[in-house]
C-alpha cells in the first residue's frame, strides 16, 4: 500500500513503527498500527524521498500479508492518519506532472498493466522506455531548427539571408515522410494491444464451438450434436506465430428459421461478424452444401476471411461441391491437429500483420495518432505554401502548429480533459 505526498512522512510516523528508522529505499520490517495504536500485522515499510520516487514526491510503501482484513485495516490506519484514496491513475498521473514520465509513457503504463500478451506487453515496455518520444522529438527537433531559421531571417532581413526554397522544401518532406512511417504504425500499434477480432461463424452445427476448443487447447465452449446448442457469443483470446493476439468470437449459428431465444444469439452473431477484422467460416463438408451455407459463403466473399469445410473425417461432398470463391478453402477435421495448426497458419495470413518488431515503438492510442495527423496536416499546408510560390514568412504558423502538435503528444500544455481521459483508464493502485 503506497501514500504519495508531503505528508508521507508525518503519515509513516503515524502508521509504522519499528526498532530502526526507515532509511531511504531500504525495507525494514516493523508493525502497523492502527489510529489506537494497536498492531494491526507485522510488515515491511519503505521510504523513497522526493525526487527520487515513482512519483517525484515523498512516497511511503506498506507491505503486508494479503488478508483482506488486514488489508482493509491497514487501509483505515493510513486514512485516519491523514491519507486519502488516490483517484484512478493518480499515483502516475503525479509522476507525470512531477516530470518523472512524458504522458506517452505514462499511457504505455496502463497498456502494460492491461496486457494480456507477451507482445503487447514488450510493446508497451517500450514506449514506456521512452522510445515513442524520442522517435517524434527527433522529427520535431528538425521543425523547431526550420523554426529558428526563419525566426532569424524575419528578425533580421539584412543579416540573415533567406533559406533556399529547394531545401526547406526538401526538409518538410523527410520530416513528413518520418511523421507518415509513425502513422502507418498505428494500425499495428493498436492490434499489439487490443488484438485481432476474429469471428467464428457458419450454420448450426457445423463444429464452430469444436473448432474454438481445438485453437485454444480447451473445452471454452460446450459442444453438442443438437443444431443451435451455442446461443450467445463467446469470447476467448490465444497468441498467433509471431505474438499478435487474437480474439476468438464463437458465435451462435446461423440460420432462418429460429425460435426467439435463438434468434436474438444469431443477432449478436451478425453484429460480431460485421465488427470482427476476420471471419472464421466454418460450414459442414461432410454433406453437400444446403441454402444456408451457400447464402453465408457468398456473403463474406467480399471481406477477409478463412473458409473451413469442417468433418473431413466424416466425408467430403460439401468440400468436393464448392464454387470456384472457396477453392483456395481448408478442408479439415478440427479433431486433427495437423489440421488446426493449418487453421492457424490460414488466420496469420488473413491477419495480414506479419510478426511486428517490438522494440520499434508504435503509436498505441487514437490520441497519439491524432496528434501525428494533426502534425502532418501542417506539414501540408506549409508544403503548399513553397509550392505555390507565397512569401517564405507564412510558413510559420503551419511549422509551429506542427511542433506543438507533436509536443501535445508527449503532454506539452496538456488541458485537464486530456489528462482526465488518459488516466480515467488506469486502476487507482497506479
Amino acid at each position: 500500500m503506497r501514500a504519495s505526498g508531503d505528508a508521507a512522512r508525518a503519515i509513516s510516523a503515524r502508521v509504522f513503527r519499528s526498532r530502526g528508522t526507515l532509511r531511504p529505499r531500504y525495507a525494514t520490517l516493523g508493525s502497523i498500527l492502527d489510529a489506537e495504536g494497536l498492531e494491526i500485522d507485522r510488515g515491511l515499510g519503505l521510504f523513497f524521498p522526493a525526487p527520487d520516487s515513482y512519483t517525484g514526491e515523498d512516497v511511503f510503501e506498506l507491505h503486508v500479508h494479503g488478508s483482506p482484513i488486514v488489508v482493509g485495516e491497514t487501509l483505515g490506519a493510513l486514512l485516519a492518519a491523514g491519507a486519502r484514496l488516490a483517484t484512478p491513475g493518480e499515483f502516475t498521473r503525479r509522476a507525470f506532472l512531477h516530470g518523472k514520465l512524458d504522458l506517452s509513457a505514462a499511457e504505455a503504463v496502463a497498456d502494460l498493466i492491461d496486457a494480456e500478451s507477451r507482445s503487447a506487453a514488450r510493446a508497451a515496455r517500450a514506449r514506456l522506455a521512452g522510445g515513442l518520444l524520442a522517435a517524434v522529438d527527433a522529427e520535431r527537433v528538425k521543425l523547431d531548427a526550420i523554426l529558428a531559421e526563419l525566426s532569424g531571417t524575419l528578425d533580421f532581413p539584412d543579416e540573415v539571408p533567406e533559406p533556399p526554397r529547394e531545401r526547406l522544401a526538401g526538409e518538410l518532406v523527410a520530416i513528413g515522410t518520418g511523421l507518415e512511417t509513425l502513422a502507418r504504425g498505428f494500425e499495428v500499434g493498436r492490434l499489439v494491444r487490443e488484438g485481432v477480432g476474429v469471428a467464428i461463424v457458419g450454420p448450426p452445427n457445423a463444429g464452430k464451438s469444436s473448432l474454438l476448443n481445438a485453437l485454444l487447447g480447451d473445452d471454452r465452449a460446450l459442444v453438442s450434436e443438437l443444431a443451435g446448442t451455442t446461443r450467445d457469443t463467446i469470447e476467448e483470446s490465444f497468441a498467433l506465430d509471431g505474438g499478435v493476439r487474437v480474439r476468438l468470437i464463437d458465435t451462435a449459428g446461423i440460420r432462418s428459421h429460429a425460435d426467439r431465444l435463438e434468434a436474438a444469439g444469431i443477432a449478436r452473431s451478425e453484429r460480431a461478424l460485421e465488427g470482427a477484422r476476420v471471419a472464421l467460416v466454418v460450414v459442414d463438408g461432410s454433406r453437400p452444401l444446403d441454402d444456408e451455407a451457400r447464402a453465408l459463403l457468398e456473403r463474406t466473399r467480399a471481406r477477409p476471411r478463412v473458409v473451413v469445410f469442417n468433418k473431413r473425417d466424416l466425408g467430403d461432398a460439401g468440400y468436393e461441391g464448392r464454387e470456384p470463391p472457396e477453392k483456395g478453402a481448408l478442408a479439415v477435421s478440427v479433431l486433427e491437429p495437423a489440421d488446426v495448426a493449418r487453421i492457424r497458419s490460414a488466420l496469420r495470413d488473413a491477419v495480414g500483420i506479419d510478426a511486428p518488431d517490438l522494440e520499434r515503438p508504435h503509436l498505441a492510442t487514437a490520441r497519439q495518432a491524432d496528434c501525428v495527423h494533426a502534425a502532418l496536416r501542417a506539414l501540408e499546408r506549409a508544403q503548399r505554401t513553397l509550392d505555390d510560390g507565397q512569401p517564405i514568412d507564412l510558413l510559420a504558423g503551419d511549422l509551429v502548429e506542427a511542433s506543438a502538435a507533436l509536443g501535445e503528444l508527449g503532454g506539452d500544455a496538456a488541458t485537464e480533459a486530456i489528462l482526465d481521459a488518459v488516466f480515467a483508464r488506469f486502476c487507482i493502485g497506479k
